[in-house]
């Protein structure tokens, strides 16, 4: 391997590290490359970060970003919980069911794992407190069902993941649908079976009225992504324009039917949105140029030919990518983590017979699944910070919700349909 290559990996892995940030860690590892390697110069560095951002799918990003903060300061959060009260509250241990089903509807809407649990924790955090269940697993609850929020569609990781591989956004949106909604099926059947085993209280019974009522006030909110995913596939729009629906959508709900936001909390919400839309893109932007020098100094290839000489099956290949990605999801952010692997990592699924679609997935799933786990879960820091309970504290508590997203991921890896079936059934 060129000397310059191996100093790309070298200086991404002692600046991250030394606690660098990850952006300013891959521009560093970029810059170390260039200046070993005589072949390269920032004149051309700067041509490929132009042709990098030079991407009209890559304004999905800002739009779907602006359209979950408009909706979720929008009133749409409450609304959402008490559809979801109306539906399972009524069942054993209800309140934490209603939590994460909860969580899976507002992340249709956000795309955002931390926002799903900033806005559904904020409620629901004070609630389970209230009727009795132990504090502790309340948070935890509200850090695992955040999880759902870059699986579910739109999901911004998902959009990003696409554009880094040259995977269809869209097939990619549809894919996460069934694994979702899986998923939160089976973190409800350990909740229940947590609630019947502590006896833990459960709401009023079910109602049909209250639940008619509930769906009356969510029903905007729950079209919102049968519209983005609708019209996707039904050609009318692409993903990108989708997001821009998405954000027309979302201002003309929250603004003339819901009434809880006003022009100028908009313009607020959009220089909010401007503000973080510059951050991430600049470490998209950074992460582009690093993955453009993996492909130039062909180190997929080379991992590959490795892999591929010394791994025998695409079972196995699987068993040591879950592992890697549950490893990485403990201790790295997930868009930063998918920046870095996905550009290596899709090319080796590739060679061994896997669907794009169906690993890259699998890859955001798994990922998603460390903003829950210790020591550096965003999720499980943002429903600490709701609780003002101990990371410590926390984390016993969502082990096992997190041995079931385990579970989940081993399944939707070894069970491609799972993944791949809307999208081929759309697409045709």
């Amino acid at each position: 391997m060129d000397t310059a290559a191996i100093a790309l990996i070298v200086a991404l892995i002692v600046t991250m590290a030394c606690g660098l940030e990850i952006t300013w860690s891959l521009g560093l590892a970029c810059i170390v490359a260039v200046l070993l390697d005589p072949n390269l110069t920032f004149v051309v560095i700067s041509q490929r970060i132009f042709a990098n951002s030079n991407s009209f799918s890559m304004l999905a990003i800002p739009a779907f970003i602006l359209a979950g903060d408009i909706m979720s300061k929008g009133g749409l959060s409450k609304r959402l919980v008490a559809f979801a009260d109306s539906l399972v509250g009524w069942i054993s241990g209800g309140i934490s069911l209603v939590s994460i089903v909860a969580c899976t509807f507002f992340a249709a809407i956000s795309g955002s794992s931390v926002a799903t649990t900033a806005a559904i924790g904020g409620l629901m955090y004070p609630e389970m407190s209230k009727r009795g269940y132990p504090e502790d697993y309340s948070a935890a609850v509200q850090a695992i069902g955040g999880t759902l929020g870059i699986v579910i569609p739109p999901s911004i990781v998902l959009v990003i993941y696409g554009n880094i591989t040259g995977t269809p956004v869209g097939d990619l949106l549809m894919a996460g649908v069934i694994p979702g909604v899986i998923c939160c099926i089976f973190l409800c059947i350990y909740a229940y079976y947590k609630a019947k085993k502590y006896k833990f209280p459960k709401a009023e019974k079910f109602s049909f009225k209250r639940f008619l009522h509930s769906f009356k006030g969510a029903i905007w909110a729950l079209v919102m992504p049968v519209i983005i995913l609708g019209g996707i596939y039904a050609g009318i729009f692409t993903p990108t324009e989708s997001a821009v629906i998405a954000v027309v959508y979302g201002t003309l709900v929250c603004l003339f039917i819901y009434r809880e936001v006003t022009f100028k909390s908009i313009w607020e919400i959009i220089q909010s949105t401007a503000v973080g839309t510059a951050n991430l893109m600049i470490l998209v932007v950074t992460a582009q140029m690093f993955g453009w020098l993996i492909s130039y100094y062909k180190i997929p290839q080379f991992v590959t030919r490795f892999m591929l000489s010394y791994v025998s099956g695409k079972y196995m290949f699987w068993g040591i990518i879950i592992l890697l990605l549950i490893v990485c999801g403990m201790f790295l952010e997930v868009g930063a983590t998918n920046l870095i692997l996905a550009p290596i990592l899709a090319p080796i699924a590739a060679a061994f017979g896997i669907d794009p679609v169906h690993f890259g997935l699998v890859l955001v799933f798994l990922l998603a699944m460390g903003q829950a786990t210790p020591p550096f879960g965003t999720c499980l820091f943002v429903s600490c910070g709701i609780s003002k309970r101990s990371v410590g504290a926390v984390s016993r508590q969502i082990v096992p919700f997190i041995l079931v997203e385990i579970m989940c991921g081993v399944l939707f890896a070894m069970v491609p349909v799972l993944s791949t079936l809307l999208p081929n059934l759309i697409s045709g």
